[in-house]
């Protein structure tokens, strides 16, 4: 027997529960394409939609743009134009109601003549903080909350967490052998997954604000930390090295290419000055962190990157990093990469100084599921 849907009426629309949910499952993928790419706004998707005889239309799409602006709901406004009167919008978060570099997105949908607000998420920006449903409402708009709010509330986690917590949204990324294995002996990088695998790596890059490593990793393998497939190098995020000696080589990869992607290196506030002009002449920039830029000192790190606008933060550094941001509890998402192949006694543990499982039972996180890449597996944890 087919599953008999409520329907419900706002003016003139006749309103299907089904019908919010998918539209606003358009609006988050919409979203999603800003991933990495608007700190430090949030990614936002935004679909207008008109009820036609024939039913519901989409007559305009946004996403936030590039550096935070225009907002999506104001993008798509803009693609609607006039069809957006009497229309429906449907949004990933509560629009804005605060002047900043822009007007509020809530006095341009009033503007627009738009008879109903669907949104996802409340906006916990204190600025915003429900001001914005209130002003929709005042001007006569039916306002709905909560619809996709499970999947918003992973799009946006990023923001939710610099607005609440005053840190970036961190994901650990951890590449381990069969034999639960990281690196080559003496430190010695070594490559554990496919090429497959490694493509998917670097679009969770592209999906990031900044990537963050230690100085260990950054002398031991040199990196480039950016995103190299096929156009999408401009999408490559900030790299962030913690380094509170200043030990980073000027003439280094990271330090070669900072005025291309910029480079951030967190130091200890009595780092040898000399060595902080040397960097600041390739292009990078050089932070002091209270304390020292160490694993004893990562909410000072973070705290600090979340003040400069970074919402999602993407941890790729070798096993101390890692297990610092284990034992710290500050890892609110990881992707364990899992090869077929093995390195040997010789090799070093994913975790310095921790079982794999200090991750993989962590009581701070559950698995989201394990898939398979050409022979690896990724499995994927969040935060309960």
């Amino acid at each position: 027997m087919m599953k008999e849907l409520q329907i419900r009426h706002a003016g003139s629309f006749a309103v299907d529960p089904a019908v919010d949910a998918r539209f606003m499952a358009l609006a988050l993928a919409l979203g999603r394409r800003g991933l990495g790419n608007t700190w430090p706004n949030p990614a936002v998707g935004a679909v207008i939609v008109r009820n036609v005889p024939d039913g519901p239309v989409v007559v305009g799409r946004g996403w936030t743009q590039p550096g935070g602006r225009p907002h999506a709901e104001v993008e798509a406004l803009r693609r609607a134009g006039a069809a957006a009167r009497g229309g429906i919008i449907y949004t990933t978060l509560e629009p804005c109601s605060h002047f900043g570099q822009t007007p509020p997105c809530a006095d341009a949908i009033i503007a627009a003549g738009i008879t109903r607000v669907v949104s996802a998420l409340d906006d916990p920006n204190p600025e915003i903080a429900g001001e914005g449903y209130r002003r929709l409402r005042a001007a006569g708009i039916t306002v709905v909350t909560g619809v996709g709010a499970e999947e918003a509330r992973r799009a946006h986690a990023g923001h939710v967490r610099r607005m609440r917590e005053g840190r970036p949204h961190v994901t650990l990324k951890l590449a381990v052998s069969a034999d639960g294995k990281a690196g080559l002996a003496g430190r010695r990088a070594a490559a554990i997954t496919g090429e497959v695998t490694r493509e998917h790596v670097h679009r969770w890059r592209a999906m990031h604000d900044a990537i963050l490593i230690g100085i260990g990793t950054a002398l031991a393998d040199d990196p480039l930390l950016t995103v190299r497939l096929p156009g999408m190098t401009p999408r490559s995020p900030v790299r962030v090295v913690l380094d509170s000696a200043l030990r980073l080589p000027p003439d280094g990869k990271l330090a070669r290419g900072a005025r291309d992607v910029p480079l951030w290196i967190l130091a200890a506030a009595d780092a040898p000055a000399a060595r902080a002009d040397a960097l600041h002449a390739t292009g990078a920039e050089v932070l002091p962190v209270d304390g020292s830029a160490d694993r004893r000192d990562l909410a000072a790190a973070l705290k600090l990157i979340a003040a400069r606008g970074i919402t999602r933060l993407m941890v790729e550094g070798g096993p101390t990093v890692a297990a610092a941001f284990v034992t710290a509890g500050l890892v609110d998402e990881a992707a364990l990469l899992r090869s077929s192949a093995t390195i040997g006694p010789d090799g070093i543990y994913a975790l310095e100084g921790l079982p794999l499982t200090a991750l993989t039972q962590s009581a701070q996180l559950r698995s989201r599921g394990v898939e398979t890449l050409d022979g690896d597996t990724i499995e994927t944890f969040e935060r309960m």
